[in-house]
């Protein structure tokens, strides 16, 4: 197949009506910063939610008979784009919009579809995802939580760690052991729960970014069979469809993109306490400049290849490598270029970019979104180059 370049001009006047909407609906002071998102904002990006799938835009890509704009991912990723350039709050909206919906329109049942669907279309509900466990994360098949099925129910026990946005879902979906005899990775089984239902308590659990995730228990937690998401034991497969698309990343690459944009306006700008030296960062700069362009396209390269219908594996795993890396490079020479003024947080004013140099270098420090880049160069060395486990 051959990769399009160009938009559409029904693609181009999509991404100028969102731009203008954006552009009035979140002025600056509403805007977040990497690091932690407070309160306030976290209820203003719900707000956005809700106004975006009032416009049918929230999930343009899903098709109009699940609530979506009946768009493809291309369009999606136009909004994705836009709003992670300009800094709309809302953590965790991926989770249900990005990774439970394409899981549920491939593997859910009817009821399950009409049940969760349309609530995530339009932004009323949101998601944590629980997979990782104490001694399961880069070797995720080594998870020890179990299903037990009893009658209609299932009866769940075990732990999960690093829970994001516990504490602000209302559903975690995870993965639990259903056959201790099967092979590891023929055993598992995914599942939706209620975070509010008996049996199911978190614990808080700090990030170095300053996030809040969560330590999940599941102690006797009993949930109708309805939870299970598509055949058990056949949970592996489908969590790694979730995975694929988590991979995907345009939204991640804006968001540093538009640091990268404001810092560069900043070296230009008259001398300031803590202006970088400009003459020395020219070729540096110039480099991650090359960068970003590199990473924008592999980005829209993922999103083509879900456009036309396509899972993408090792090509989503480039392009999240690759953003890793680079992020980290970029954060840490602005860091370096700021001295001790960029290790300011937003909230003292002589922080420069509102901290956003201070947040970027320790998001870039914690983040393993699907894997570590261990993982992640194991799938393209495995799935895309062929090469043996």
């Amino acid at each position: 197949m051959r990769l399009d370049f160009d938009f559409t001009p029904d693609q181009e006047r999509f991404r100028e009506d969102v731009r203008s909407f954006l552009e009035s609906e979140v002025p600056p002071e509403r805007q977040a910063v990497f690091g932690v998102e407070s309160e306030e904002q976290h209820e203003f990006g719900r707000t956005m939610d809700r106004k975006l799938a009032e416009k049918g835009w929230l999930v343009v890509g899903w098709p109009k008979e699940y609530g979506g704009g009946g768009g493809t991912q291309i369009e999606q990723a136009i909004l994705d784009e836009e709003m992670g350039y300009r800094r709309v709050p809302g953590i965790g909206r991926n989770a249900g919009r990005g990774l439970v919906g394409p899981v549920l329109m491939k593997f859910g049942t009817p009821e399950q579809k009409e049940t969760y669907l349309p609530p995530i279309a339009m932004g009323e509900t949101q998601y944590c995802q629980g997979f990782s466990e104490p001694n399961a994360g880069s070797d995720l098949a080594a998870l020890e939580l179990r299903a037990t099925r009893e009658g209609d129910e299932y009866v769940v026990n075990g732990t999960k760690m690093f829970t994001s946005y516990a504490y602000h879902a209302d559903y975690i979906f995870f993965l639990a052991r259903t056959d201790a005899d099967a092979p590891r990775h023929r055993g598992i089984s995914l599942f939706i729960a209620d975070v509010n239902g008996p049996g199911i308590t978190f614990r808080p659990l700090p990030y170095i970014n300053g996030d809040l995730a969560a330590q999940t228990y599941f102690d006797d937690a009993r949930m109708p069979a309805t939870c299970l998401i598509g055949e058990e034991n056949q949970g592996w497969y489908q969590a790694m469809t979730t995975l694929d698309y988590e991979r995907s990343g345009v939204e991640r690459y804006a968001g540093v993109r538009r640091t990268f944009d404001d810092f560069v306006d900043y070296c230009n700008t008259s001398p300031t306490p803590g202006q970088p030296d400009r003459k020395n960062l020219q070729h540096r700069l110039a480099e991650v400049r090359v960068g970003m362009e590199v990473w924008r396209l592999l980005c829209w390269r993922v999103a083509w290849l879900q456009s036309t219908g396509a899972v993408p594996n090792a090509e989503a795993s480039i392009a999240f490598l690759y953003g890793t890396d680079l992020r980290l490079r970029f954060s840490q020479m602005a860091m370096e270029a700021l001295g001790p003024y960029g290790t300011l947080t937003n909230e003292s004013e002589m922080a420069p970019l509102r901290g956003a140099i201070e947040g970027v270098h320790r998001e870039s420090m914690h983040l393993h979104g699907a894997g570590t880049c261990e993982i992640h160069r194991n799938i393209i060395a495995q799935r895309g180059l062929g090469m043996p486990r």
